[in-house]
């Protein structure tokens, strides 16, 4: 195979996969959401929080927070507090978040190790 053949079908390869992403790649691609998930690892579950807090416990702006709420709200990963102004989030008590931390407790096993 050709230097230019493995190239161009690498890079074949990766559009598909930007079209048919993954769950993992859907939600990394967008820029503060891998920050906003790290920061979500230091939290409890249940724990509540309004944007604001979250941003600032992230080291990001509230910005970013009110860009990627609803993504992280519809992955499950957070959730809203019902009846609440302004609005409060919580580590949502779900599967994501069960393995979430289950798969960053065996990537620091695994880092230890290392």
């Amino acid at each position: 195979m050709s230097i230019e053949h493995a190239d161009g079908d690498r890079e074949n390869k990766k559009e598909l996969r930007k079209a048919h992403p993954s769950g993992w790649l859907s939600l990394t691609q967008h820029e503060g959401v891998p920050i906003l998930v790290d920061a979500l690892l230091d939290l409890p579950p249940g724990r509540e929080f309004n944007k604001t807090e979250f941003a600032e416990h992230a080291g990001v702006t509230r910005q970013t927070v009110g860009t990627y709420a609803d993504l992280l709200c519809d992955v499950d990963l957070i959730e809203e507090v019902p009846n609440t102004a302004p609005q409060r989030y919580r580590v949502a008590d779900s599967d994501v978040v069960r393995e979430l931390f289950e798969l960053n407790s065996a990537l620091n096993a695994a880092g230890e190790r290392a």
